[in-house]
């Protein structure tokens, strides 16, 4: 199925964005590997000489331990919403670093503890459960003890095979208990840390905890409540589409100071009962438009399908706008800047950004193509407004629809027949993460570099 149109007068592109501070990811990646070095350097500094098995063991299990606390900090500061990291690096970039990084906090914390007990088994020539019970005696160990727990449990519910059976909802509150553990650990990295005995030391320690705590209490809390008075963001209208998606237009005003971008996202708690507490991650489905911003949601959990159900007047608490998934020219390749060409694909409900981007993101006169791909034609969502935008845009609009198991949709040879000069587009991608993944690869393999696929992930 598809719609072509004839070159039309179209809708002037979204403004580039102002000049803002960015951090890139190389910088990002620098300054992490740059604060490691004197952190280990602490262990340096207090070991004079280590001996024996038990030295070697307890060493090892010091240099985890202070691996591990650092990472903690990095871990946090990397989800603190900081805009200059959000607009350089990218939110779905921030999102994969911090899941790696928990990744790295879980495993430097089960090898502490494993090296440490083994260390003093060793040295103290006693056996291992006896080891064990000695340790488990002092109230700060027992606390450490709960903290690695605590750090399993939020390992496992953010494994990829457990998010998928897991609601947004739940997965969000486990992963509250990761601020519960690292109070816990920082209470034994002061009373049992060998190195934390330096005054100075300790200061500067207090130091760095306090201010990553200081960004995520501006950026994740204060900042959100100042816009809900400084916006008075109300929910304006809800509007189904089909069976299970809706689309939810809410109003306020001073909009303009937000900055929002097409292909951006908010966090959005809507308050009412039963939708309170939670900040749920959508997309804008529209560009801003003046004093109103759009979202189109899928249900696909309990806070999703409560949107259907949103009153009129409802107060809305919205942290954001996130993500570089914009189509700013300062943000695209050099090959896509030159050839003007711009290729959309958006699947399933990985559409609402696209469609924002479709109508506004700069592109060469007959330069811009859209590919909607989804499983059935009752799944395509905004496709009214979408022929409309490729209409008056003079935009290529293609559907794919069919099962993914019984079709080759999206695969190297499709993309290059619909496409025989892709390599010189500049892509974006929007979809769930198995698929992006997939069609990341054909385009890699069809010659399209790396700097010129841009991807937003649906997943937690």
């Amino acid at each position: 199925m598809t719609a072509i149109s004839p070159p039309h007068q179209h809708t002037a592109p979204f403004p580039p964005a102002p000049g803002r501070a960015r951090i890139t990811p190389v910088a990002a990646l620098t300054l992490i590997a740059l604060g490691a070095a004197p952190v280990l350097g602490l262990w340096w500094q207090d070991t004079t000489f280590v001996s024996g098995t038990g030295g070697l063991l307890t060493n090892a299990g010091r240099i985890t331990g202070l691996a591990a606390g650092y990472a903690v900090l990095v871990v946090l500061a990397l989800m603190a919403r900081v805009p200059a990291l959000e607009r350089g690096v990218g939110a779905d970039r921030l999102a994969r670093w911090h899941a790696a990084g928990g990744r790295y906090v879980v495993s430097l914390a089960v090898v502490h503890t494993l090296l440490i007990v083994a260390g003093y088994t060793v040295e103290g020539h006693t056996g291992l459960l006896a080891q064990v019970r000695a340790l488990l005696t002092s109230f700060d160990m027992l606390m450490a003890t709960a903290a690695l727990g605590l750090f399993l449990l939020v390992g496992v519910t953010s494994a990829r095979a457990a998010r998928r059976r897991l609601a947004y909802e739940t997965w969000h509150l486990v992963h509250l208990l990761t601020y519960l553990a690292i109070a816990l650990t920082f209470t034994h990295q002061f009373s049992a840390g060998a190195d934390f005995t330096d005054r100075r030391v300790q200061v500067v320690w207090l130091a760095l905890y306090a201010v990553v705590g200081t960004l995520l209490l501006w950026y994740r809390l204060l900042t959100p409540l100042l816009n809900l008075t400084r916006h008075t963001l109300r929910v304006e209208s809800v509007v189904p589409h089909g069976t299970d998606t809706v689309s939810v237009t809410v109003r306020g005003r001073n909009l303009a100071r937000l900055d929002a971008r097409p292909g951006q996202f908010f966090r959005w708690r809507f308050l009412t009962p039963g939708l309170w507490a939670a900040a749920n991650p959508y997309s804008l489905s529209a560009p801003p438009a003046g004093d109103r911003l759009r979202i189109t949601v899928k249900t696909a959990g309990t806070h999703s399908a409560a949107l259907a159900h949103l009153r009129p007047g409802t107060r809305v608490l919205a942290e954001g706008p996130y993500g570089s998934f914009t189509g700013d020219l300062d943000r695209r390749s050099s090959r896509g800047r030159a050839s003007g060409k711009v290729l959309l694909i958006g699947i399933g409900i990985g559409i609402t950004p696209l469609r924002a981007l479709f109508e506004t993101i700069p592109a060469a006169p007959g330069g811009l193509t859209l590919l909607y791909r989804a499983r059935d034609t009752s799944d395509l969502v905004l496709w009214q407004e979408i022929q409309q935008i490729a209409a008056a845009r003079g935009a290529r609009l293609e559907y794919l629809v069919g099962d993914r198991r019984s079709t080759d949709h999206l695969s190297r040879r499709q993309l290059r027949y619909l496409l025989p000069d892709l390599r010189e587009h500049e892509v974006y991608l929007c979809g769930p993460d198995e698929l992006v993944g997939r069609v990341i690869h054909n385009l890699r393999r069809e010659g399209v570099p790396r700097a010129a696929v841009h991807h937003e992930s649906f997943t937690f």
